[in-house]
């Protein structure tokens, strides 16, 4: 989770109560990624995993990105600050990250909005770094297993935060496949390891996805509201809270579909942005920023999953420990269940 909510003290958290914490890369320097690193290896000596952002290609329209900027006039004045410029490029770091990341392995890394070369892969495949690719449909799955990738993150359309669709087609918007429709597509289409990523808050719904297939379940909206989580409070507790009933895909705030609570910001420029992704996450940041600092949740970036109001809020370790008991005794029941089916005529022996 991009943006300060998968900070080192959740990833510790986590990682420490058996779960595998992941530390998000994204929108950080190479060095801030670093200095993230080391302060979470002084908080656990479990294992934990790293998450990357794919640069990507500038395929953006700039009369488009124009007439948007224009439009945030508006917001601008209103938060008596500065829109952003565009030049703030559009790979993240990637290759300073690499760097760092094949002189000083992590256990698991994991990469979003692509697929690396296999090249790359099989760099970190020698230094001893299992990974993983984003896929939202069977072909990127596909292409992942091609390159070299250990595994595949499974993510749904009831994902909360950016879809990580490996080529942003905006033809495409709104047309994402269901977490359990495409763990079995998936699973019928490669033979590697499969995460199931997407609208998750309970024991059962992981239960359910292991029962198809899936190896480990991946949960970030549940852990949104853990008090170790980096996320601001405003977005806390608009997860919960009764006047954000419902979420929608939106470009709004970045350029690129991204899954949040439906807001003021988001019903006035959703229908409006621009493909134009990192361009729109740079000219909207500073707003966001400031209607965080002014208290405003109707202007800022509130990305959450389809089941966020069941968000619980304890300690992370804490929900690691419920949900594993939520999805032993889910399994459980499942196992029995099949025991205990009638014999059909004909099959007893």
């Amino acid at each position: 989770m991009a943006g300060g909510a998968s900070c080192p003290q959740l990833v510790a958290a986590v990682s420490e109560a058996g779960g595998l914490g992941f530390l998000a890369a994204g929108y950080k320097t190479a060095d801030g990624m670093y200095e993230e690193i080391k302060q979470l290896r002084g908080l656990t000596t479990r294992p934990f995993g790293v998450n990357l952002f794919m640069p990507q290609p500038n395929y953006a329209d700039p009369a488009s990105i124009e007439v948007y900027r224009h439009q945030l006039a508006g917001e601008a004045g209103w938060y008596e600050t500065p829109l952003g410029e565009t030049d703030g490029g559009s790979d993240d770091g990637y290759e300073a990250k690499l760097a760092i990341l094949l002189d000083d392995p992590v256990p698991i890394i994991s990469f979003t909005f692509g697929c690396p070369a296999r090249p790359v892969l099989d760099s970190f495949a020698k230094v001893g770094t299992f990974t993983v690719v984003t896929v939202t449909t069977p072909e990127e799955a596909q292409a992942a297993q091609w390159s070299g990738a250990d595994a595949v993150c499974v993510q749904g359309i009831e994902a909360g935060g950016h879809q990580g669709t490996h080529r942003d087609d905006p033809q495409s918007d709104g047309t994402g496949i269901g977490l359990l429709s495409l763990i079995t597509q998936v699973r019928e289409t490669i033979q590697l390891p499969i995460i199931a990523a997407g609208g998750l808050m309970r024991g059962a719904q992981i239960a359910a996805v292991l029962a198809l297939g899936a190896e480990a379940a991946q949960l970030g909206t549940a852990f949104l509201v853990c008090p170790e989580s980096g996320a601001n409070a405003l977005h806390k507790q608009a997860m919960t809270n009764p006047l954000f009933v419902r979420t929608e895909l939106t470009r709004a705030f970045s350029g690129r579909p991204a899954r949040g609570l439906v807001n003021r910001f988001m019903r006035e420029h959703g229908p409006y942005a621009p493909a134009a992704y990192p361009q729109v996450h740079h000219i909207t940041s500073g707003l966001r920023k400031a209607a965080a600092k002014a208290g405003d949740a109707q202007g800022m970036a509130l990305w959450a999953g389809q089941g966020h109001r069941m968000a619980r809020e304890m300690p992370a370790g804490q929900l690691v420990e419920v949900l594993a008991a939520e999805t032993d005794a889910a399994r459980a029941e499942l196992a029995l269940r099949d025991v205990s089916a009638p014999v059909k005529r004909g099959e007893a022996s």
